[in-house]
Protein backbone atom coordinates (compact mmCIF):
# COMPACT_ATOMS: atom_id res chain seq x y z
CA UNK A 1 0.00 0.00 0.00
CA UNK A 2 2.77 2.36 0.98
CA UNK A 3 0.88 5.05 2.83
CA UNK A 4 4.20 6.79 2.91
CA UNK A 5 2.73 10.10 3.95
CA UNK A 6 3.09 8.69 7.47
CA UNK A 7 6.79 9.35 7.22
CA UNK A 8 6.23 12.89 6.04
CA UNK A 9 4.23 13.94 9.06
CA UNK A 10 7.42 15.15 10.67
CA UNK A 11 6.54 18.29 8.68
CA UNK A 12 3.55 20.03 10.21
CA UNK A 13 1.68 22.75 8.30
CA UNK A 14 3.95 25.74 7.83
CA UNK A 15 7.05 23.64 7.28
CA UNK A 16 8.17 23.29 10.92
CA UNK A 17 10.07 20.14 11.80
CA UNK A 18 8.71 18.00 14.62
CA UNK A 19 11.15 15.96 16.69
CA UNK A 20 9.02 12.91 17.38
CA UNK A 21 6.57 10.68 15.58
CA UNK A 22 2.91 11.51 16.12
CA UNK A 23 0.70 9.23 18.18
CA UNK A 24 -1.61 7.01 16.14
CA UNK A 25 -4.55 9.36 16.72
CA UNK A 26 -2.42 12.25 15.45
CA UNK A 27 -1.43 10.17 12.44
CA UNK A 28 -5.06 9.60 11.54
CA UNK A 29 -5.94 13.25 12.12
CA UNK A 30 -3.18 14.55 9.88
CA UNK A 31 -3.70 12.04 7.10
CA UNK A 32 -7.43 12.66 7.21
CA UNK A 33 -7.48 16.46 7.24
CA UNK A 34 -5.66 19.69 6.51
CA UNK A 35 -6.28 19.18 2.81
CA UNK A 36 -8.11 22.34 1.74
CA UNK A 37 -7.02 23.49 -1.69
CA UNK A 38 -5.47 20.17 -2.74
CA UNK A 39 -6.86 17.71 -5.28
CA UNK A 40 -8.28 14.44 -3.94
CA UNK A 41 -8.47 10.91 -5.29
CA UNK A 42 -12.24 10.45 -5.54
CA UNK A 43 -12.81 8.41 -8.71
CA UNK A 44 -10.83 6.31 -11.19
CA UNK A 45 -8.77 8.24 -13.71
CA UNK A 46 -6.88 7.30 -16.88
CA UNK A 47 -3.21 6.59 -16.25
CA UNK A 48 -0.63 7.69 -18.80
CA UNK A 49 2.88 6.32 -18.92
CA UNK A 50 5.58 7.48 -18.79
CA UNK A 51 3.94 10.79 -17.73
CA UNK A 52 2.53 9.39 -14.46
CA UNK A 53 6.00 8.35 -13.32
CA UNK A 54 6.50 12.09 -12.84
CA UNK A 55 5.12 14.37 -10.10
CA UNK A 56 1.49 15.29 -9.30
CA UNK A 57 1.89 18.56 -7.37
CA UNK A 58 -1.85 19.23 -7.13
CA UNK A 59 -1.98 16.44 -4.51
CA UNK A 60 -0.56 16.90 -1.04
CA UNK A 61 1.85 13.98 -1.04
CA UNK A 62 3.35 11.24 -3.15
CA UNK A 63 6.26 8.83 -3.18
CA UNK A 64 8.54 6.84 -5.42
CA UNK A 65 9.36 3.63 -3.58
CA UNK A 66 11.78 0.94 -4.75
CA UNK A 67 12.78 -2.22 -2.89
CA UNK A 68 14.81 -5.17 -4.08
CA UNK A 69 16.47 -8.46 -3.25
CA UNK A 70 19.99 -8.79 -4.62
CA UNK A 71 22.69 -11.47 -4.88
CA UNK A 72 26.46 -11.03 -5.17
CA UNK A 73 28.66 -13.36 -7.19
CA UNK A 74 30.13 -14.76 -3.97
CA UNK A 75 26.67 -15.81 -2.78
CA UNK A 76 26.01 -13.00 -0.33
CA UNK A 77 22.39 -11.82 -0.07
CA UNK A 78 21.29 -8.19 0.24
CA UNK A 79 18.07 -6.24 0.36
CA UNK A 80 17.67 -2.54 -0.33
CA UNK A 81 15.12 0.26 -0.16
CA UNK A 82 15.18 3.76 -1.61
CA UNK A 83 12.08 5.89 -1.14
CA UNK A 84 11.72 9.53 -2.11
CA UNK A 85 8.71 11.43 -0.78
CA UNK A 86 7.24 14.71 -1.96
CA UNK A 87 5.06 16.65 0.47
CA UNK A 88 3.26 19.96 -0.14
CA UNK A 89 3.13 22.35 2.78
CA UNK A 90 0.52 24.49 0.98
CA UNK A 91 -1.44 24.14 -2.27
CA UNK A 92 0.19 27.21 -3.85
CA UNK A 93 3.65 28.73 -3.86
CA UNK A 94 3.89 31.69 -1.47
CA UNK A 95 4.88 35.04 -2.90
CA UNK A 96 8.45 35.92 -2.03
CA UNK A 97 11.47 37.45 -3.77
CA UNK A 98 13.66 34.68 -2.36
CA UNK A 99 14.87 31.88 -4.63
CA UNK A 100 14.66 29.64 -1.57
CA UNK A 101 10.87 29.84 -1.49
CA UNK A 102 9.05 26.56 -2.00
CA UNK A 103 5.87 24.84 -0.93
CA UNK A 104 7.45 21.43 -1.55
CA UNK A 105 9.43 19.30 0.90
CA UNK A 106 11.29 16.13 -0.12
CA UNK A 107 12.45 13.32 2.18
CA UNK A 108 14.37 10.17 1.22
CA UNK A 109 15.11 6.94 3.07
CA UNK A 110 17.91 4.58 2.06
CA UNK A 111 18.31 1.16 3.69
CA UNK A 112 20.51 -1.88 3.06
CA UNK A 113 20.14 -5.37 4.55
CA UNK A 114 23.25 -7.57 4.79
CA UNK A 115 21.83 -11.06 5.37
CA UNK A 116 25.11 -12.90 5.96
CA UNK A 117 26.42 -10.23 8.30
CA UNK A 118 23.07 -9.84 10.10
CA UNK A 119 23.38 -6.06 9.66
CA UNK A 120 21.00 -3.30 8.68
CA UNK A 121 22.04 0.17 7.47
CA UNK A 122 19.79 3.24 7.31
CA UNK A 123 20.21 6.85 6.17
CA UNK A 124 17.79 9.75 5.66
CA UNK A 125 17.90 13.02 3.74
CA UNK A 126 15.46 15.90 3.41
CA UNK A 127 15.38 19.15 1.51
CA UNK A 128 13.10 21.83 0.14
CA UNK A 129 12.16 21.71 -3.52
CA UNK A 130 14.09 24.85 -4.49
CA UNK A 131 17.39 25.83 -6.11
CA UNK A 132 17.72 22.35 -7.59
CA UNK A 133 18.28 20.82 -4.14
CA UNK A 134 15.42 18.37 -4.63
CA UNK A 135 12.61 17.89 -7.10
CA UNK A 136 10.79 15.73 -9.60
CA UNK A 137 10.24 15.90 -13.36
CA UNK A 138 8.37 13.79 -15.90
CA UNK A 139 10.26 14.32 -19.17
CA UNK A 140 12.86 13.01 -18.84
CA UNK A 141 11.80 11.28 -15.65
CA UNK A 142 13.84 12.18 -12.60
CA UNK A 143 13.20 12.48 -8.86
CA UNK A 144 16.06 13.47 -6.56
CA UNK A 145 17.42 14.83 -3.32
CA UNK A 146 20.99 16.05 -3.71
CA UNK A 147 22.82 13.17 -5.45
CA UNK A 148 20.24 10.52 -4.47
CA UNK A 149 18.02 9.90 -7.47
CA UNK A 150 15.81 7.64 -9.57
CA UNK A 151 15.92 8.71 -13.20
CA UNK A 152 15.70 7.73 -16.85
CA UNK A 153 18.94 6.14 -17.99
CA UNK A 154 19.90 7.95 -21.19
CA UNK A 155 22.45 5.25 -21.98
CA UNK A 156 19.81 2.50 -21.88
CA UNK A 157 16.39 3.69 -23.11
CA UNK A 158 13.48 2.11 -21.29
CA UNK A 159 15.43 1.63 -18.07
CA UNK A 160 15.94 3.65 -14.91
CA UNK A 161 19.09 4.36 -12.95
CA UNK A 162 18.85 4.36 -9.16
CA UNK A 163 21.77 5.71 -7.14
CA UNK A 164 22.20 6.74 -3.53
CA UNK A 165 25.19 6.64 -1.22
CA UNK A 166 25.55 7.26 2.50
CA UNK A 167 29.30 6.99 2.88
CA UNK A 168 30.11 3.39 3.77
CA UNK A 169 26.98 1.94 2.14
CA UNK A 170 24.99 2.68 -0.98
CA UNK A 171 23.22 1.39 -4.10
CA UNK A 172 23.91 2.07 -7.79
CA UNK A 173 21.76 -0.06 -10.10
CA UNK A 174 19.90 -0.14 -13.41
CA UNK A 175 16.23 -1.11 -13.32
CA UNK A 176 14.62 -2.71 -16.39
CA UNK A 177 10.85 -3.35 -16.20
CA UNK A 178 9.79 -6.89 -17.06
CA UNK A 179 6.09 -6.03 -16.74
CA UNK A 180 3.86 -3.07 -17.53
CA UNK A 181 2.56 -1.01 -14.58
CA UNK A 182 -0.17 -2.76 -12.58
CA UNK A 183 -3.07 -0.61 -11.33
CA UNK A 184 -4.04 -1.37 -7.74
CA UNK A 185 -7.52 -0.98 -6.24
CA UNK A 186 -10.34 -0.01 -8.61
CA UNK A 187 -8.53 0.83 -11.87
CA UNK A 188 -5.80 2.52 -9.85
CA UNK A 189 -8.05 4.15 -7.19
CA UNK A 190 -7.05 2.63 -3.84
CA UNK A 191 -9.66 3.39 -1.17
CA UNK A 192 -8.19 3.49 2.35
CA UNK A 193 -11.28 4.37 4.41
CA UNK A 194 -14.99 4.87 3.79
CA UNK A 195 -14.89 8.67 3.54
CA UNK A 196 -14.82 9.98 -0.05
CA UNK A 197 -11.34 11.20 -0.93
CA UNK A 198 -9.62 9.03 1.68
CA UNK A 199 -7.91 7.23 -1.17
CA UNK A 200 -4.82 7.31 -3.34
CA UNK A 201 -3.94 6.73 -6.96
CA UNK A 202 -1.70 3.69 -6.81
CA UNK A 203 0.23 1.56 -9.28
CA UNK A 204 3.16 -0.85 -9.09
CA UNK A 205 5.81 -2.23 -11.40
CA UNK A 206 6.18 -5.61 -9.76
CA UNK A 207 9.28 -6.91 -11.56
CA UNK A 208 12.32 -4.80 -12.39
CA UNK A 209 15.42 -6.69 -13.49
CA UNK A 210 18.24 -5.19 -11.44
CA UNK A 211 21.95 -5.05 -12.23
CA UNK A 212 24.76 -2.94 -10.81
CA UNK A 213 26.58 -2.66 -7.53
CA UNK A 214 26.16 -1.92 -3.87
CA UNK A 215 28.67 -0.33 -1.56
CA UNK A 216 29.18 -1.93 1.84
CA UNK A 217 31.96 -1.24 4.32
CA UNK A 218 33.39 1.17 1.75
CA UNK A 219 33.83 -1.48 -0.98
CA UNK A 220 31.81 -1.96 -4.19
CA UNK A 221 30.18 -5.36 -4.75
CA UNK A 222 28.63 -6.40 -8.07
CA UNK A 223 25.05 -7.66 -7.72
CA UNK A 224 22.00 -8.79 -9.65
CA UNK A 225 18.41 -9.44 -8.68
CA UNK A 226 14.85 -8.20 -8.81
CA UNK A 227 13.22 -4.97 -7.60
CA UNK A 228 9.67 -3.68 -7.10
CA UNK A 229 8.37 -0.12 -7.66
CA UNK A 230 5.39 1.32 -5.79
CA UNK A 231 3.90 4.71 -6.73
CA UNK A 232 1.14 6.54 -4.88
CA UNK A 233 -0.18 10.07 -4.69
CA UNK A 234 -3.00 11.36 -2.52
CA UNK A 235 -4.16 14.11 -0.23
CA UNK A 236 -5.82 12.28 2.67
CA UNK A 237 -6.04 8.63 3.45
CA UNK A 238 -6.67 7.46 7.01
CA UNK A 239 -9.82 7.40 9.14
CA UNK A 240 -9.64 8.30 12.87
CA UNK A 241 -9.84 4.66 13.99
CA UNK A 242 -7.02 3.42 11.71
CA UNK A 243 -3.65 3.15 13.46
CA UNK A 244 -1.27 1.41 11.05
CA UNK A 245 -0.76 -1.14 8.32
CA UNK A 246 1.12 -4.29 7.31
CA UNK A 247 2.18 -4.23 3.64
CA UNK A 248 3.48 -7.20 1.63
CA UNK A 249 5.10 -7.18 -1.83
CA UNK A 250 6.07 -10.71 -2.90
CA UNK A 251 7.65 -12.06 -6.10
CA UNK A 252 7.02 -15.81 -6.44
CA UNK A 253 8.96 -18.53 -8.24
CA UNK A 254 6.12 -19.43 -10.63
CA UNK A 255 6.20 -15.88 -12.04
CA UNK A 256 3.26 -14.55 -10.05
CA UNK A 257 3.37 -11.47 -7.81
CA UNK A 258 1.32 -10.52 -4.76
CA UNK A 259 0.73 -7.19 -3.06
CA UNK A 260 -1.48 -7.01 0.03
CA UNK A 261 -1.94 -4.35 2.68
CA UNK A 262 -3.74 -4.93 5.95
CA UNK A 263 -5.05 -1.76 7.56
CA UNK A 264 -5.39 -2.12 11.32
CA UNK A 265 -8.04 -0.45 13.45
CA UNK A 266 -7.60 0.81 17.00
CA UNK A 267 -9.18 -2.31 18.48
CA UNK A 268 -6.69 -4.55 16.65
CA UNK A 269 -8.98 -5.77 13.89
CA UNK A 270 -8.35 -5.81 10.15
CA UNK A 271 -10.12 -2.93 8.43
CA UNK A 272 -12.54 -4.23 5.76
CA UNK A 273 -10.96 -1.87 3.20
CA UNK A 274 -7.67 -3.78 3.37
CA UNK A 275 -6.92 -5.06 -0.12
CA UNK A 276 -4.32 -6.17 -2.61
CA UNK A 277 -3.46 -7.26 -6.13
CA UNK A 278 -2.49 -10.67 -7.49
CA UNK A 279 -0.56 -10.83 -10.77
CA UNK A 280 -0.59 -14.13 -12.65
CA UNK A 281 2.60 -15.37 -14.41
CA UNK A 282 1.24 -14.14 -17.74
CA UNK A 283 0.77 -10.62 -16.36
CA UNK A 284 -3.00 -10.52 -15.80
CA UNK A 285 -3.76 -8.60 -12.58
CA UNK A 286 -6.68 -9.23 -10.20
CA UNK A 287 -7.94 -7.07 -7.34
CA UNK A 288 -8.06 -8.82 -3.95
CA UNK A 289 -10.66 -7.91 -1.34
CA UNK A 290 -9.90 -8.32 2.36
CA UNK A 291 -12.13 -11.38 2.68
CA UNK A 292 -10.14 -13.18 -0.03
CA UNK A 293 -6.90 -13.06 1.98
CA UNK A 294 -6.17 -14.93 5.22
CA UNK A 295 -3.22 -13.48 7.17
CA UNK A 296 -1.92 -14.98 10.41
CA UNK A 297 1.04 -13.82 12.51
CA UNK A 298 3.36 -16.71 13.43
CA UNK A 299 6.09 -14.95 15.43
CA UNK A 300 7.06 -11.61 16.98
CA UNK A 301 10.19 -9.51 17.35
CA UNK A 302 10.72 -7.07 20.20
CA UNK A 303 12.70 -3.98 19.33
CA UNK A 304 15.52 -3.07 21.72
CA UNK A 305 14.06 0.46 21.60
CA UNK A 306 10.61 -0.77 22.67
CA UNK A 307 7.63 -2.02 20.74
CA UNK A 308 6.80 -5.46 19.36
CA UNK A 309 6.44 -6.19 15.64
CA UNK A 310 5.07 -9.26 13.87
CA UNK A 311 7.96 -11.33 12.55
CA UNK A 312 6.69 -14.25 10.49
CA UNK A 313 3.35 -14.82 8.78
CA UNK A 314 1.18 -17.29 6.97
CA UNK A 315 -0.68 -15.64 4.09
CA UNK A 316 -3.22 -17.62 2.09
CA UNK A 317 -5.43 -17.02 -0.94
CA UNK A 318 -7.81 -19.98 -0.58
CA UNK A 319 -9.64 -19.31 -3.86
CA UNK A 320 -6.32 -19.52 -5.72
CA UNK A 321 -4.98 -22.55 -3.87
CA UNK A 322 -2.06 -20.50 -2.53
CA UNK A 323 -0.53 -20.69 0.95
CA UNK A 324 2.67 -18.79 1.76
CA UNK A 325 4.97 -18.74 4.78
CA UNK A 326 6.86 -15.46 5.06
CA UNK A 327 10.00 -14.96 7.16
CA UNK A 328 12.29 -11.93 7.60
CA UNK A 329 15.80 -12.36 6.18
CA UNK A 330 17.06 -10.90 9.47
CA UNK A 331 14.93 -9.94 12.47
CA UNK A 332 16.11 -6.37 12.97
CA UNK A 333 15.23 -4.30 9.91
CA UNK A 334 13.85 -1.37 11.89
CA UNK A 335 14.33 2.13 10.54
CA UNK A 336 15.09 4.97 12.94
CA UNK A 337 14.39 7.93 10.72
CA UNK A 338 12.12 10.90 11.38
CA UNK A 339 9.71 8.24 12.59
CA UNK A 340 10.30 4.62 13.53
CA UNK A 341 8.99 1.68 11.50
CA UNK A 342 10.02 -1.80 10.32
CA UNK A 343 10.66 -2.52 6.67
CA UNK A 344 12.76 -5.33 5.35
CA UNK A 345 13.55 -8.19 3.01
CA UNK A 346 11.70 -11.48 3.46
CA UNK A 347 11.86 -15.05 2.15
CA UNK A 348 8.78 -16.97 1.05
CA UNK A 349 7.96 -20.68 0.87
CA UNK A 350 4.68 -22.50 0.41
CA UNK A 351 2.39 -24.32 -1.97
CA UNK A 352 0.12 -23.48 -4.87
CA UNK A 353 -2.38 -26.13 -5.90
CA UNK A 354 -0.30 -28.68 -4.00
CA UNK A 355 2.99 -27.81 -5.72
CA UNK A 356 5.93 -26.18 -3.92
CA UNK A 357 6.47 -22.48 -4.45
CA UNK A 358 9.08 -20.06 -3.14
CA UNK A 359 9.88 -16.38 -3.43
CA UNK A 360 11.27 -13.18 -2.04
CA UNK A 361 9.81 -9.83 -1.16
CA UNK A 362 9.51 -6.90 1.21
CA UNK A 363 7.26 -6.15 4.17
CA UNK A 364 6.49 -2.82 5.86
CA UNK A 365 5.01 -2.53 9.36
CA UNK A 366 3.80 0.76 10.86
CA UNK A 367 2.01 1.76 14.03
CA UNK A 368 3.70 -0.80 16.29
CA UNK A 369 6.22 1.50 17.99
CA UNK A 370 5.70 5.03 19.30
Amino acid sequence: MKLRAFLLLAFIPGGVFADAAPAPSELARLLGGGDEGFAKAVSPRPFEFPADHGPHPQFRNEWWYVTGNLDAEDGRRFGYELTIFRFSLAPTLPESPSAWRSNQVYIAHLALTDAKGDRFFVAQRYSRGALGLAGAAADPFRVWIDDWSIRDDAAAPGTWRLSASAGDFGVDVNLRPLRAPVLNGEAGLSQKSADPGNASYYYSVTRLQTEGSITIDGSDVGIGGMSWLDREWSTSALAPDQVGWDWFALQLSDGSDLMFYQLRTRDGRQDPLSSGTFVEPGGAAFHLRAEEVALRVEDEWRSPAGGTYPSGWTLALPDRGLTLRISPVIANQELFTTVRYWEGAVDVSGERDGRPISGRGYVELTGYAD
